[in-house]
């Protein structure tokens, strides 16, 4: 089966790369022993980005997998899929 193509799968790399380099400046922060109160804030937008990274990851997959499931390898390949990508939700 070929996979349809992904049009989210820029979008989603932009804001991993962007939390990325977020994760990196908090490294420094801690190095810098910067308050514990804005190391953890910049975490929990660091996180906030993972998760919103992961939702348009599902979201495409809903899009463009699931929908697709008859044309290839059948529904229950597919929910197994979903149930892979999304079991950590």
């Amino acid at each position: 089966m070929a996979h349809a193509t992904h049009t989210t799968y820029p979008t989603i790399i932009k804001r991993l790369n962007r939390a990325s380099g977020h994760l990196r400046s908090i490294v420094g922060m801690i190095e810098e022993e910067r308050a514990c109160v804005d190391i953890a804030q910049q975490l929990q937008a660091v996180a906030k980005a993972i998760a919103n990274a992961k939702r348009a990851l599902i979201n495409d997959h809903i899009d463009h997998c699931l929908i697709h499931a008859e044309e290839g390898a059948g529904p229950q390949h597919a929910i197994e899929e979903f149930r892979a990508i999304s079991i950590y939700w």
